[in-house]
């Protein structure tokens, strides 16, 4: 997909949710270095502060919304229809985990993340790949995870939002395949962001084992998504942890997953 400008010069528009920090930081730093305006999305303050910063690259703009709700969802729908431009590249990315026994835990925080990772990558997901869909193309990413690939014990809705995110992607891919309309998944394994600190997983072995670099992994997915790939895993480990799932029996690999998320105290 080549970057041209439009008929006013203006670079393509890209979208980027949960650019605050992490992954979604690095692919709102990937997609502005290699020609995108941008909209960037996220519920706090931090996603204003990375706007002023990338603003001096490309025309970037933040939205404070917070996606765990219709009304954010639709605030950020609102706010590219009234940009009068096609969204050329969008990752949806926003994400939470939450981490403990799901009989011990807050409803409210799993149906919460349910919220956020599920229901709003389908909301603007829909509404983006409808966009592309009528402007005659597009690159669409969603950040998956290498947890998609199996049972996930003491972060259950977590890894089952993730293999909702995988087959999503991989659906709305097949549907498309027929428009200039690409999807692609991006399967990252631990990284080196605040997550698991957000989920409450410090303590785990996963929490204190060798994470990528939030820079790197979003360097593939963005490439990824540029080149119409259907997926990317990130990593070598992410990627031998990857093939491994795909040969276990789901009760063996909820096991294996166990050991790397199960409180270690």
């Amino acid at each position: 997909m080549e970057h041209t400008t439009d008929e006013a010069g203006r670079r393509p528009l890209g979208l980027v949710t949960g650019a605050s920090s992490g992954i979604g930081e690095g692919l709102a730093r990937e997609m502005v270095s290699n020609g995108f305006d941008l909209v960037v999305v996220a519920e706090d303050e931090g996603i204003v502060d990375i706007a002023a910063e990338l603003s001096d690259l490309a025309d970037v703009q933040a939205l404070r919304a917070d996606l765990a709700t219709r009304s954010g969802n639709d605030m950020v729908t609102d706010f590219l229809a009234q940009q009068g431009r096609p969204v050329a590249a969008a990752a949806i990315n926003a994400g939470i985990g939450v981490h403990g026994r799901l009989v011990e835990t807050e409803l409210d925080d799993h149906l919460r993340l349910i919220a956020l990772n599920i229901v709003s990558a389908v909301h603007l997901g829909r509404w983006v790949a409808k966009d592309m869909v009528t402007n005659g193309g597009g690159r669409l990413l969603f950040t998956s995870s290498v947890a998609s690939q199996m049972p996930g014990p003491f972060y259950t809705t977590y890894a089952a939002s993730k293999s909702f995110i995988q087959s999503f992607a991989l659906g709305l891919r097949e549907e498309l395949q027929d428009t200039a309309v690409t999807v692609t998944s991006l399967m990252p394994g631990p990284t080196d962001t605040d997550f698991f600190e957000r989920a409450g997983m410090d303590g785990t072995k996963v929490a204190e084992g060798p994470k990528d670099d939030p820079a790197d992994v979003a360097k593939a997915g963005f490439a990824a998504m540029m080149a119409g790939d259907d997926h990317v895993v990130t990593g070598w480990r992410n990627k031998l942890q990857s093939a491994a799932a795909g040969v276990l029996p789901d009760a063996v690999a909820a096991k294996v997953h166990r050991s790397m998320t199960e409180p270690l105290t």
